[in-house]
């Protein structure tokens, strides 16, 4: 059996699970789901912004570029929209039902 690596998270990465949760008001389950961490992992990450501290870098992380900040941002904002859809389609479904 190989070994897992671990996963190196940028700081604003993290800062933008956090917004999910905090903000945004989705589980730590679920936004651990959609962005494919451990609900362990977010669930650190929100603990420490609640007691006032930023979201380090995972060490050896590099720089994060603008881009790359864009990218981080639009996979949480994506995130976000496919939860949102995910509902509606449920309601749609569930009104259509009582329609009939």
């Amino acid at each position: 059996m190989g070994r897992i690596s671990k996963r190196r998270y940028t700081a604003e990465f993290r800062a933008e699970a956090v917004k999910l949760v905090l903000e945004h008001k989705v589980g730590l389950t679920e936004a651990a789901r959609r962005l494919e961490l451990p609900v362990k992992s977010l669930a650190n990450w929100v603990r420490a912004a609640r007691a006032g501290k930023a979201p380090a870098a995972a060490p050896g992380a590099h720089p994060v570029s603008e881009l790359e900040a864009e990218n981080s941002r639009l996979r949480v904002e994506n995130a976000r929209l496919k939860m949102e859809r995910e509902i509606l389609r449920k309601a749609a479904a569930y009104f259509a039902k009582d329609a009939l």
